[in-house]
């Protein structure tokens, strides 16, 4: 048998190659959308991808199901243990097979058998692998998609959260706990291969580990302690992260089926003399480093650095909107599937920084200070605080006087700030702040981001609010 473990850092992806070598088949489970990954590896092993799956429809990227059955003819095994709203639509248009609690298939010598295990989607399915090729007659590992985590178990909300499916959280974390029970009942030995690491948010805590076994989880795993439904209900639908905009339209694509890859339109450059009105009228995302963009940008792009795009885009891309980026002319085709990856594929365009940097376009800057420069002016209240960190992050301590708003929301609540002040964006080390500090800059607002954020700020013994009160660190 070959197992050969793929991560995507950027979505915190993993997703799996599953090969015979007595037969050269082979198996892609969770696959991302850009498939030449897999399709190499299998090339360089002598493995033909004959198979594709999915453990459950995704919310967080596009899957790469559909483009590898385009492609290459790769059957797909899918949930069809869901209820009727979250069936695959485009099932029908390919060699698939619909999978329920109980079944099986076969890889070559590699068998798979299927458990239902819904919560964090009612169609979620699991993968017990045992190798029979290479004379198993028990299973090995199972691949638990976004079920079980290392350290963590996925978030029933999402259908509620994203999808707007009213009432659907409390009874997904039902159906969670009682998947929990048999996950409990599996044999300590089995591997497990989740579909995600840490800084998903597809779930709180993961660990970042690649796989782990069931007895180290049943021993170790928060989640998997509890022995009352209701308290674990209670632990499991709280401090979740925030949910990303963008995951409502993940949920749509890979339910009808993703757009072939081939079907998209080229994306081509555009002259810099363009630049200056394009991003008055839509959302224009200049990739460079934070420090490059403070000291100096076209007025009105926003920044989200190259290494950042997939994490914030989805939360500031309209996706019924053309996008432009500003980047590298070398950089743009890995922008491209990074933003394709998220299900933005409506990209008008981009504009070459190389050349944007030559031209004779205006620019403007926003300011800098450290927190020992900001001090004064934020305790006379000279200027508006704005921490701009997740939730849970603020509510475990923040500046004192320090309004929250959370980045992945900002563009939609930009209007609601006190024009009056310059405002201060912090975050937890002056990263995040810096992309909120272009989008408070681009809806006119005079701004200052604040450098080392709240580290720096405890780092020089300044006082903090914790649930206690104002106290010095």
């Amino acid at each position: 048998m070959f197992l050969k473990y793929f991560y995507d850092k950027a979505l915190a992806h993993a997703s799996y190659l599953v090969g015979c070598q007595k037969t050269g088949e082979s198996l892609v489970i969770d696959p991302g959308r850009a498939i030449d990954q897999y399709l190499d590896v299998a090339k360089a092993e002598g493995l033909r991808i004959v198979g594709a799956t999915e453990t459950h429809i995704h919310a967080d990227f596009v899957s790469g199901s559909r483009e590898l059955a385009h492609r290459v003819g790769a059957k797909l095994y899918l949930s069809d243990a869901g209820p009727a709203d979250w069936k695959y639509a485009y099932a029908d248009q390919y060699d698939a097979q619909l999978l329920n609690d109980g079944d099986s298939f076969h890889i070559g010598g590699v068998r798979l058998d299927v458990l239902h295990t819904p919560g964090h989607t009612p169609e979620s399915i699991t993968f017990m692998l045992t190798d029979e090729g290479g004379g198993a007659t028990a299973p090995m590992g199972v691949f638990t998609g976004d079920f079980v985590f290392v350290g963590s178990i996925g978030r029933p909300d999402l259908l509620e959260t994203a999808a707007g499916v009213k009432g659907s959280a409390d009874a997904g974390a039902r159906q969670l706990y009682a998947s929990m029970l048999r996950f409990r009942d599996l044999p300590d030995h089995l591997q497990v291969w989740p579909a995600h690491g840490a800084g998903s948010a597809c779930g709180k805590g993961l660990g970042a580990i690649p796989s782990s076994t069931v007895g180290y989880e049943k021993l170790f795993n928060p989640a998997l302690q509890y022995h009352d439904e209701q308290q674990f209900v209670d632990y499991i639908l709280a401090e979740q992260p925030e949910t990303p905009f963008y995951f409502a339209v993940m949920k749509r694509v890979n339910k009808i089926g993703p757009t072939l890859l081939d079907e998209l339109a080229p994306v081509e450059a555009i002259s810099p003399a363009e630049l200056a009105a394009t991003a008055q009228e839509r959302l224009v995302i200049d990739t460079a480093k934070s420090a490059e963009f403070g000291k100096g940008h076209v007025p009105g792009t926003i920044n989200v650095p190259a290494g950042s795009l997939v994490q914030w885009a989805g939360f500031f891309v309209d996706y019924d909107q053309p996008t432009y980026l500003l980047a590298p002319e070398a950089a743009v085709a890995d922008l491209l599937q990074s933003l394709r990856s998220i299900g933005i594929d409506n990209v008008g365009g981009y504009f070459p920084s190389d050349q944007v940097a030559q031209s004779s376009l205006r620019t403007e800057s926003y300011a800098s200070a450290t927190p020992q420069e900001l001090h004064g002016r934020i305790e006379r209240g000279e200027v508006a605080l704005l921490d701009v960190r997740a939730a849970t992050e603020f509510q475990a301590g923040h500046l004192p006087g320090a309004r929250h708003e959370f980045l992945g929301t900002l563009r939609r609540h930009v209007d609601d700030l006190d024009r009056g002040k310059t405002v201060v964006a912090q975050c937890l080390g002056g990263g995040r702040s810096a992309i909120a500090a272009s989008i408070l800059q681009r809806a006119g607002l005079d701004v200052v981001n604040m450098t080392g954020g709240y580290r720096a700020w405890v780092d020089a013994g300044l006082p903090v609010v914790r649930e206690e009160g104002v106290v010095g660190v």
